[in-house]
């Protein structure tokens, strides 16, 4: 059996920004209870070459909006990288899933197969969309989730490994 591209993006796109945004409500939630400056988690990193904790969310949700877009053969749209706060987060995640869900799902069908061109760094790259995909979206859009599950879990967030997964 084989699995669809469709049931591959936005569905888990949008599952994974749900338990993103989850786990950014609990480091709220922790700052609060715990007279910590939500500034010190935001600009939280866990080693000074690393991006910080905004920068880690801001990279996630590029990465699932420009994977939903490119696979539909669309243009992906721009957002400012001006957050400052957990509120401003929480608003870029449902900006980000409210983009994929206006992707029609037809759009993703059959997209396995479609040409996919990026400039990252200076360097082109081209992928066929389930390479593009399995190789390179979700592979980027799991490493900078997982390294703001990190970064607040090292800064004593009581996080687990079910807040990453969320519910199953």
């Amino acid at each position: 059996m084989s699995i669809s591209m469709v049931q591959a993006t936005s569905p888990r796109f949008i599952n994974g920004l749900i338990n993103l945004s989850k786990i950014l409500g609990k480091a709220a939630e922790h700052a609060a209870a715990h007279k910590i400056d939500p500034q010190a988690l935001l600009q939280a990193r866990l080693y000074p070459d690393m991006f910080a904790l905004t920068r880690q969310v801001q990279i996630a949700c590029d990465q699932a909006k420009g994977a939903v877009a490119r696979l539909a053969g669309q243009e992906p749209p721009k957002h400012e990288d001006n957050e400052q706060s957990f509120e401003d987060l929480q608003a870029r995640i449902k900006k980000t899933i409210a983009y994929i869900e206006s992707v029609p799902l037809v759009t993703l069908d059959g997209s396995e197969s479609r040409g996919i061109h990026l400039k990252v760094a200076g360097k082109e790259l081209t992928f066929v969309g389930s390479q593009y995909l399995m190789g390179w979206a979700w592979p980027n859009f799991h490493f900078h989730s997982s390294m703001a599950y990190a970064i607040l879990r090292h800064n004593g967030v009581p996080l687990g490994k079910q807040d990453y997964l969320g519910e199953v």
